[in-house]
């Protein structure tokens, strides 16, 4: 079931949806101040290619207090905007049962890119 529903996430917009987090994250990699920023961009775009069947997860140990300050800087300088964004869609999605499974993938991906950073995909 994981296989097939990521085939359909991949048809109808999952592809387009990783392409552009790949596309943001290489952009922010490419300036040095914007490495982690992009490297938690890319993390969202391996989200994107398989969400089901993938879990967000705290990474152990706790996540100290830089991964606080960038998830605070993430948030400011756009992270909510993506999260709102995968909100409407999983409210749309889930407006029918067919869309249901891919509205709560929506919802997954919206809380990974609210706070990035000290979470895992696994």
């Amino acid at each position: 079931m994981k296989l097939l529903g990521n085939i359909i996430w991949l048809i109808f917009g999952g592809v387009i949806i990783a392409l552009e987090y790949l596309l943001a994250g290489l952009v922010l990699i490419i300036t040095i101040i914007g490495i982690p920023f992009g490297l938690q961009a890319l993390k969202l775009a391996m989200l994107a290619l398989s969400p089901f069947g993938s879990k967000v997860t705290d990474s152990g140990g706790g996540s100290g207090c830089l991964s606080v300050l960038m998830n605070i800087i993430w948030i400011l300088i756009g992270g909510i905007w993506i999260s709102l964004t995968h909100l409407v869609f999983g409210l749309l999605l889930c407006i029918t049962i067919i869309g249901i499974p891919f509205g709560l993938q929506h919802f997954k991906m919206a809380g990974l890119a609210l706070t990035p950073f000290g979470k895992t995909i696994s």
